[in-house]
């Protein structure tokens, strides 16, 4: 099993960044899923992120919003979403869950923690729960062996950062804007210095997401985070898509570009 901390040290001794994807689980079909995060894998990214759907996803921009109501739609349920971590995570990329609490509450947090890593996967990234209520999980998935990442955002205090950091295993997830998800014409402007305040707190990977769509900016991104994370971009290849075939190869397309451009 790949892990975090193989990642960013391979890409941090390629002298690049590490490029991380983004798809829900159940997206565009729950097999779908699988084969579009290998096609993200095989065109070049380190890291994938699985979406667990979520009836009310908070920080999620309209086409996230609508990928996970397909999913929804399709009947995901967790173990579902845990059936696609196990797919994804034998192509060898190292797999996270991106989630809500909500669910993990549902569901019981040493419980998710231990099938999460009997699936293959990671860790988590947890964009709503915060320092103060995450004790608990932090201790399930100490236990479970798996990593555990919190957002940062521009509006961060230093007292902030420091409490969201000390949280953090595997890397630290830094928001580039304020705002929901979404691919951009330009990445926030406060990006780097998010990444520069953050540094002073932690020796851990910052990982860049929100924002980014092209190559251009993942190469921008990239010259000064240790990740680039791409969700909305990826999602809406395959949106856009005739058919699954056209939609992987568009997956792939993208997904070549942006890994070209973390290496620029």
């Amino acid at each position: 099993m790949t892990t975090l901390q193989t990642v960013f040290a391979k890409a941090k001794a390629d002298d690049r960044a590490a490029l991380v994807g983004y798809l829900p689980a159940g997206f565009p079909t729950k097999d779908g899923a699988i084969a579009a995060a290998a096609a993200m894998v095989e065109a070049g990214c380190d890291v994938i992120e699985i979406g667990l759907p979520y009836s009310d996803p908070l920080m999620d921009g309209p086409t996230i919003q609508d990928a996970v109501h397909r999913a929804l739609s399709n009947g995901t349920r967790i173990a579902d979403v845990l059936r696609t971590v196990e797919g994804v995570a034998k192509t060898g990329a190292a797999t996270l869950v991106m989630t809500y609490w909500n669910p993990i509450d549902r569901y019981g947090a040493e419980r998710f923690a231990r099938d999460l890593a009997g699936a293959g996967g990671v860790g988590t990234i947890t964009p709503d729960l915060t320092p103060e209520e995450a004790g608990p999980w932090r201790e399930a998935s100490a236990a479970a062996g798996i990593d555990t990442v919190f957002l940062v955002a521009p509006s961060s205090t230093e007292e902030r950062i420091k409490a969201v950091v000390e949280c953090c295993t595997g890397f630290v997830y830094a928001a580039s804007l304020m705002g929901v998800t979404g691919a951009r014409e330009s990445v926030g402007s406060a990006a780097q210095g998010l990444v520069e305040r953050t540094r002073t707190h932690t020796d851990l990977p910052v990982c860049v997401g929100l924002g980014v769509g092209n190559g251009r900016q993942a190469a921008e991104v990239a010259a000064y985070a240790d990740g680039v994370i791409v969700g909305s971009a990826f999602i809406r290849r395959l949106l856009d898509a005739a058919d699954e075939p056209s939609g992987l190869a568009a997956v792939r397309e993208l997904g070549a570009e942006l890994a070209a451009g973390v290496r620029d």
